[in-house]
């Protein structure tokens, strides 16, 4: 059975930091393309940032220099290091595994919220 399961979202200050982390199973990890998405409440999901099998990464607009996406393909995780957040940045974030394929699995994702 395949899981991703987020964990270390929560409550934090502007200008604080969190590091989200997804651990995956039932899936050959290290050929995934992995990946973290947010949705904000009335809003559509969007892409925050990716990572080949390679090690190759993308980012958002409104997260580069801020956030820092990586992988431990020894552990089966995925990481999202958030610096310098914003009232903007809060949403649900969920993890994303793209295989070779084409097939898309989704974590249930975990709440990010940020004060100002």
């Amino acid at each position: 059975q395949v899981q991703l399961v987020e964990s270390g979202g929560g409550l934090v200050q502007g200008g604080g930091s969190l590091r989200l982390s997804c651990a995956a199973s039932g899936i050959i990890f290290s050929i995934n393309k992995m990946g973290w998405y947010r949705q904000a409440p009335g809003k559509q999901r969007e892409l925050v940032a990716t990572i080949t099998s390679g090690g190759n990464t993308n980012y958002a607009d409104s997260v580069k220099g801020r956030f820092a996406i990586s992988r431990d393909n020894a552990k089966n995780t995925v990481f999202l290091q958030m610096n310098s957040l914003k009232p903007e940045d809060t949403a649900v974030y969920y993890c994303n595994a793209n295989s070779p394929s084409g097939t898309v699995r989704w974590g249930h994702g975990t709440q990010v919220t940020v004060s100002s």
